[in-house]
This record gives C-alpha cells, structure tokens and sequence, in this order.
C-alpha cells in the first residue's frame, strides 16, 4: 500500500509539475517538450533543494511506455507504401551519417585523450538520432505530414535497424577486442528475415481482425485489442533481442494498413500524450547539471559536433540520393540530436565495465541540449536554406540544380521501364516467399528445440524426429515453394525474350529461350534446396530419409500441385485488397 501511494506521489507531481511548466512554456511560444524537459529538471534528483520523486525506476518505466506510444504511432501515420518510396533515399542518406558521425565521434574521443573503448563508444553514440524527440517535434510544429518529414522518419527506421546491427557489434568488440564481421551480417539478415515476416503474417492477419473488432462500434474493445496486439508484439521482439522501439513501430505499421485506422488513432492519442509527456520528463531527471559544470568542455564540443556534423552529412547524403536542396536542409537539421538509443549504447559501455563511468551522463547531457535545439533547428531551416541560396554564387547553385535533373533522368523510361517495374516486381516477390520459407524452417527447427523432451518421450528415435520436423517444415513450405518456382520461371521467361534476340540466334533462338526459361528456375530451386538445407541443420534427416522425404514431397506436389497455387493466390489477393483498400481510403 506504500508503495502504491509513493507511485501515486510521483505521478501527481510529475504531471502537475509538467502542466504548469508546460502552459508557460506554450504561452511564450516555446516547444512543449523544452517544458517537459525543465520540468524533468526540476524535480529530479540533481537539484537541490530536495528530491521530489521517490521511485525513479517506476517513473522510467512509465518512460518507455512513452517511447512505445510514440513509435507505434510513428508506425500509424507511416505506411509501408511511404516507406518504400523513401527507402533508397533513406538508405543512403543514414548510411554516410552513420559512417561520418561514427569517425568523428571517434576522433573527438581520442582527441580528449579517452580510451579506445570510450572514443568507439562515442562514436556510436553521436551515429543514431533519436525518432521520439523527433517524431514530438514535428507533431508539435505541425510538420510531420509534409515530404520532408516522411524523407526524415525513413532515415530513422534505418538508423534503428543499424543500431541494432552496432550494439551486436559494440558487444562482440568489447568481449574479444576484434570486430566480427560475420555475426553483424548474421544479426542483420537475422533482423531483415524477422521485419519481412512479421510484416507479411501481420498483413495477413491483423487488419481483418481489427476489422472484425470494428464493426461493434466500441471504443474499449477497439482499444484493448490495440494496446493487446501491440505490448504482445513488443514482448516477441524483445523477447528475440531487438529494440521495442522497432517492434512499436513494426505494428503500427501493420495496423496503418488496416480500414478502422483513423479510429486507432483517435483512441490511441491520449495514451500517447500521457506517456511521452513522461518519456520527455525522465530526460530531465537524468540530467545533472554539476555533469554539464564538471564536463563542460567535452559536452560543448560533442554538442556542436551532434548539430553541425549531422546537419552536413544527413543534408549531403540526403542531397546525394537526388532531393533539392531545401529538403536536404530541412532533413539535416530535423536529425540533428542524440536519444534514447545513445542511452542504450553508453549504458551498454557500463554494463560490460569497458568504458568509463564519465561517458553516460556525457550522453544525457548532450541529449539534452540537442533536444533543446531541434525545435529551433527545423524552424531554421527554411529561412537559412535561402540565406545560402542567396550567397552562393549563381554557377553553383546551377551545378546543384543540374545535378538533381541528371539524377531524374537516369530513371528508366518507356518500355524500359516498365520492364523494370515488371522485373522488381517479380523479385520482390521471390524474396518475400524466400523470407517466409526461411521463416518456417528457423520457427520449426527453434520449436524442435523447446519442446525436445516431451518429443523424446513420445518418439525416442532422433532420426524419425528429424523426419517428422523437416517433412513438417516443408509441407507448411509447400505454397511459398511453388510460388518461388513460378515466379522464377516467368522471371527466366522475360530475360530470355528480352536478352536472345533472333538477329544473333537465328533459327535456334526458340531453342535457346526454352532451355533458359527451364535451365534458370531449376538451377535456382537447387540453390534454394541447399540454403533450406542450411537453415535447418539442427533438424535434417540423415541422407537415406532425406532422399525418401524429396520423393513423397514430388509425389505430393504432382497430386497437389493446383491446391498450392491456389492456397498461395488467395494469399496474395488478401495482401492485395489491404493495401488497395489503404490507397482508396487513405
């Protein structure tokens, strides 16, 4: 009951306290989230006179809530149809500032005289901006719906998904002293095979069980099978050691494909208010300022290194994926601050007692100030792209302008391109299926394992067990398999036609696309056949019954070979009427 009372205590005082700095910081026209951040400060434990808050773990834990609110919903507002229209964009502009704010933050480290541990910790700190504060400040200033920002939340979902790749490597560094290649390349096909089948099975089954949940009219089970669906999936992906804040967004995508999406929102919003209110709170209970008095030198350098270094290599990037120049600028300094992922990383750098105590407050102090800056930042942006515009001399920004037209340009056009659309398609396609095949034979091989001592006491023979799994996986495979089958086979089909042309071949050109059309998809399948076999090691049968599972799986196929055309078309038509549904109502 104590307990209970002294949370009660701290809520109270965290939400009066932060609605009264709040109002004032709105009556001066100041960014809200600047007033929940100095409301953070202003009962936390560093200022005196005395402590307001008596259990900051709850507190921060109601703070991660916030993030989860605030991601999910970055995910509603943020379809895949978007995302697939920023992806290369995204890729290139977040890949050089990763690159180029890893190296500086490095550098300003070994400058400093830190340790090596400390400077590579830096540097991985300054690489990833945080998608909660920014997501906050383009609601707040009534920007997240325009271009940019769709360009900027692109990046962001990048950056997460590298950020995971980082931490995987961070960790191996600081427990062997190398760099393990190999296991970040693993941890990322790993993380891309899980956000392709949850995104694909999502899109299966989520939005037609909204749907359903819809049609009663009531907020409160619309709400609870929301916030049902969302913490369970958030407990899968953390539960697979990934970041929640990617699972929050993962399903909120999800659900922006669904009919009642507009509905969500609206129930979800007072949710998210609250806790991101109290997210932004914990920001300013971290915040020392004798940390700022007695690492000032380093937090000011490191600040303008965060503002200036990821203004210039965002914008550049950004700009060298073909946008103008004014959303290069607007993009630049829309990322131009360190969160909650440089939080995780220095306190990774404490956990495994390779970096020094100085280097997580050093994180919460920068955080602070650059989150101070964003809203000025992107306010900033329009009137300083025209100041440079306006400076720099005609020839130059002619050069610029011609560079972006050239890039337009190399997009194929006519037949061509609609070649290209045809080809990507099919691809596309065929790597989807590959994801749901590998998914199947990973998820089988991983259940195998879980429950191998209630199989042991049923089936003690570990070769017919082996049986019984793969020819499991691969009957479950059957659909996806066909489907591969067929899509490569057209695939083959359409270069054949377009690579053999009958002024080389002659009379054998008929011959010669028939054998390819045949020859490719079978060779492909063989590869496929030995990347299964790859993936389900733990549960492959010996070579005998492996050669007799191949024979009742080619009789099975001959018999049922209609049946999994149609399994997997009625698939596809339900992935279809989602997303064409989304376009009509969106």
């Amino acid at each position: 009951m104590q307990h209970t009372i002294g949370f009660i205590h701290d809520l109270a005082v965290i939400m009066l306290i932060a609605g009264i700095v709040t109002v004032l910081f709105h009556r001066f026209k100041q960014p809200v989230v600047l007033g929940y951040i100095a409301a953070g400060v202003i009962i936390g434990p560093h200022t005196p006179p005395f402590e307001l808050i008596g259990d900051e773990t709850s507190i921060h834990t109601l703070g991660e809530l916030g993030v989860v609110f605030l991601m999910f919903s970055l995910g509603l507002e943020f379809s895949l149809r978007k995302l697939v229209k920023v992806g290369a964009t995204a890729i290139v502009a977040a890949l050089s500032e990763i690159v180029l704010m890893l190296w500086l933050g490095y550098e300003i480290g070994r400058a400093f005289g830190w340790k090596t541990m400390d400077a590579l910790f830096l540097g991985a700190m300054l690489a990833i901006s945080s998608t909660t504060i920014i997501v906050k400040a383009l609601d707040e200033l009534g920007l997240k719906r325009e271009r940019f920002a769709q360009t900027v939340f692109g990046i962001l979902i990048v950056e997460d998904i590298l950020a995971i790749a980082m931490i995987a490597l961070l960790s191996g560094i600081a427990s062997s002293g190398s760099v393990d290649a190999g296991s970040v390349v693993i941890t990322l096909a790993r993380l891309m095979l899980f956000m392709v089948v949850s995104l694909v099975l999502g899109l299966l089954l989520v939005p037609r069980l909204l749907q359903y949940v819809a049609r009663f009219k009531r907020d409160e089970m619309l709400l609870i099978t929301v916030l049902g669906l969302c913490f369970g999936f958030c407990l899968i992906v953390v539960k697979l050691d990934y970041s929640i804040a990617l699972g929050a967004f993962l399903i909120g995508a999800i659900m922006a494909e669904s009919r009642p999406l507009h509905s969500i929102e609206r129930v979800v919003a007072p949710l998210r208010d609250m806790f991101s209110a109290i997210f932004f709170v914990t920001i300013g209970l971290m915040l020392d300022l004798r940390a700022l008095v007695d690492h000032a030198g380093p937090i000011a350098v490191i600040t303008v290194a965060v503002v200036f270094g990821k203004i210039l290599t965002c914008g550049l990037g950004t700009f060298v994926a073909g946008c103008d120049g004014r959303t290069s600028m607007r993009v630049g300094m829309s990322v131009a601050q360190i969160g909650e992922f440089s939080f995780i990383i220095a306190a990774l750098g404490v956990s495994l007692h390779v970096t020094s105590d100085f280097l997580y407050p050093v994180a919460v102090a920068v955080s602070a100030l650059t989150t101070l800056f964003t809203p000025y930042l992107i306010r900033a942006a329009d009137p300083l792209t025209q100041r440079i515009a306006n400076i720099l001399p005609r020839p130059v920004v002619s050069l610029f302008s011609n560079y972006s037209q050239w890039l337009s340009n190399l997009q194929p056009t006519g037949d061509n391109a609609a070649v290209f659309r045809v080809v990507r398609n099919i691809v596309l396609q065929i790597a989807i299926n590959l994801a749901l095949v590998a998914a199947i034979f990973i998820g089988v091989s991983y259940f195998a394992i879980r429950i191998d001592d209630w199989v042991n006491a049923r089936v003690p023979d570990e070769r017919i067990q082996n049986v019984l799994w793969w020819s499991a996986a691969l009957a479950i495979s059957m659909p996806f398999l066909v489907a591969i089958y067929r899509k490569l086979k057209s695939l083959a089909l359409l270069l054949a036609e377009i690579s053999v042309r009958p002024a080389v071949t002659g009379r054998f050109t008929t011959s010669i696309r028939y054998a390819l059309a045949e020859l490719v998809p079978a060779i492909a399948m063989f590869g496929v056949f030995l990347w299964v076999v790859a993936l389900s090691g733990r549960i492959l049968p010996p070579v005998d019954l492996l050669i007799a599972v191949l024979a009742c799986a080619a009789l099975l196929l001959v018999v049922l070979w209609r049946w999994f055309v149609r399994v997997h078309a009625r698939l596809q038509i339900v992935l279809r009427e989602t997303f064409d549904h989304n376009q009509d109502h969106g």
